[in-house]
């Protein structure tokens, strides 16, 4: 039987994790009783922002199976509230709840531009392309009120670091005065993801995101504006978004994109038992077929953690959508040239901020 919906919001529920030994957090009856009593019944959910001040801003990876070895994250949680996002885990390790407290509890970081420039400033420090947008949305909603991704962006043109960006919003066009400049040096590729076209289902699976239309538009703007642009069918889902990946890659090829990749749904931790959540909420009738493929292609289990295998699923299935996907990139001249960034203009700033001249 479905369950009654949270409208506005991905996950269904927000309980916080046992995989840390945390204490579970129940609201007691008695309390929500008298709650009501004393303060109405609740509103509906409302979003929170905390600032953080941490001490560095990049992140420093060596994971065999991804194609970048650093990245900056200027917010933690993500008001798009995606349903299948694999960051959602990340709550959990500070004793908040992968579901709802992801999507409503955000934490901003306003001093991220500093902090880079320090970074950059290290003697031992050598560029490569920093990946934006790999855990939470650098353009969420909140990015139009702090603007941390424009400061950053603003670093990364002043000493000419490369930089991509991955997101679900046309708010990237806010910045497209920067991206322009950048893409000029050969500093950006700026990649956006879509789904589906069908804002129905957009706005259950991506609440908070653009509606496709608009991202695919956002698109056009960028190739307009001679920025290297990139689509992304991301995630498809078996039996509920898989019949969109060619008309996707039309609607991106018809303004001009020229680059395209797809990935796999990946339900890791405690992705999955809120999917299979959403599933029974939104899609009952097919939720038993959706699950019975995703294991299908992942070994028998919900998620493949291993390295490589947890990017390349196998199966009929997969198979099958890799096979459409090369097709239709080839039907429709896709994926042709490859977007290179330039390292090699790279200007040290000094620890007062301003350019090196060495």
């Amino acid at each position: 039987m479905s369950k009654v919906p949270i409208h506005g919001r991905g996950a269904q529920s927000g309980a916080v994790p046992r995989r840390f030994g945390l204490a579970e957090r129940k609201a007691d009856g008695d309390w929500l009783d008298a709650r009501a009593r004393i303060d109405g019944e609740s509103d509906k959910l409302r979003t929170t922002v905390t600032e953080e001040h941490p001490k560095t801003i990049v992140t420093f990876n060596n994971s065999p199976d991804i194609a970048f070895d650093r990245s900056i994250n200027a917010y933690r949680g993500c008001e798009h509230g995606c349903i299948y996002c694999f960051a959602r885990p990340t709550h959990a390790y500070h004793d908040l709840s992968p579901g709802l407290d992801f999507e409503t509890r955000l934490f901003a970081k306003p001093d991220a531009a500093r902090l880079l420039r320090e970074t950059l400033a290290k003697r031992t420090y050598k560029p490569r392309p920093i990946a934006m947008g790999t855990n939470t949305d650098p353009y969420q909603p909140i990015e139009g009120r702090y603007r941390i991704t424009r400061s950053i962006l603003e670093v990364c043109l002043e000493t000419r670091h490369p930089v991509t960006i991955t997101t679900k919003s046309d708010r990237v066009l806010l910045d497209i005065d920067l991206l322009r400049e950048m893409a000029a040096l050969r500093l950006v590729a700026v990649g956006i993801s879509v789904t589906s076209l069908d804002p129905r289902l957009s706005g259950l699976l991506e609440p908070r995101a653009a509606a496709p239309g608009k991202r695919l538009a956002a698109l056009g703007k960028l190739v307009e504006a001679g920025v290297p642009a990139h689509v992304s069918v991301a995630p498809v889902i078996p039996s509920i978004t898989d019949e969109f990946i060619e008309r996707i890659l039309e609607r991106a090829a018809a303004l001009g994109v020229g680059s395209a990749s797809w990935i796999m749904l990946r339900l890791p931790h405690e992705v999955a038992p809120l999917f299979r959540e959403w599933l029974d909420t939104h899609f009952p009738d097919r939720a038993g077929k959706v699950m019975a493929i995703v294991q299908d292609i992942r070994g028998g289990r919900d998620n493949d953690p291993e390295f490589f295998t947890r990017m390349k699923p196998e199966g009929v299935w997969p198979d099958l959508f890799r096979r459409r996907f090369r097709i239709a990139c080839k039907r429709l001249g896709m994926n042709g040239a490859r977007i290179d960034l330039d390292c090699s203009g790279f200007r040290k700033p000094s620890a007062n901020g301003q350019l090196s001249l060495l």
